[in-house]
């Protein structure tokens, strides 16, 4: 019982400190939270939760050979995940956020929360340098160990995904508190700015990815 409950408390502590840098998924949910609303926005967590987990698993049951892949193709696999967020900010800086606010008043059904969903797991997922992270979080944690059994891994994967359930749904609850400052005009500004962060997070992944292809 002493053991579930280590496992618990650093699967809990991995979930969240996966899920607090500020990169382009939380630039995102950010995003999503001011222009659409508080549980669109978690929806969209859940699913990068979700693709966080399924991470965490491939990492947890194949360390060596994944971290080998991602270290032989590590600028190539860095190029794609920058060239998706490229397209995703330039959908975002032309996007209009009053046809965003009214279509979330009046469709607010299953379809609707399903792309939330899909949205956050897919940004994720888009980006398997995540790998990169994981490795030294289960190595700094000792979240993996020979003596295990299979209930160990699952509380274990269970509390990496619940942490970063945790974390977003802490930074939704902040945003919306805020997003009542905010009008039409405002949002309108904060979907350039945040897709000129994304654009430029993308730009840099592009530009220090190309030399290492193609010159080494």
């Amino acid at each position: 019982m002493e053991q579930l409950f280590y496992i618990l408390l650093r699967g809990l502590a991995i979930g969240i400190l996966l899920s607090a840098p500020m990169g382009p998924v939380g630039v995102f949910i950010v995003q999503r939270t001011l222009s659409r609303g508080r549980w669109p926005a978690m929806l969209s967590g859940v699913g990068a939760g979700l693709s966080d987990l399924m991470y965490c698993s491939i990492a947890g049951f194949s360390m060596s050979f994944v971290t080998d892949y991602i270290e032989a193709h590590e600028h190539s696999l860095k190029l794609i995940g920058s060239i998706i967020i490229v397209v995703f900010a330039i959908y975002l800086y032309r996007k209009n956020p009053t046809r965003t606010l009214k279509a979330a008043d009046s469709n607010g059904g299953m379809s609707t929360y399903w792309a939330d969903f899909m949205t956050g797991f897919l940004f994720t997922l888009s980006n398997p340098l995540i790998l990169l992270m994981i490795m030294p979080f289960f190595a700094r944690f000792t979240f993996i160990q020979p003596d295990f059994m299979y209930y160990h891994y699952i509380v274990g994967f269970l509390s990496i995904f619940l942490g970063a359930l945790l974390w977003w749904y802490g930074i939704t609850w902040l945003v919306n508190k805020l997003r009542r400052r905010f009008n039409v005009r405002s949002l309108k500004v904060v979907n350039r700015v945040i897709s000129a962060i994304l654009m430029a997070m993308a730009l840099i992944g592009i530009v220090s990815s190309i030399p290492p292809l193609f010159f080494n």
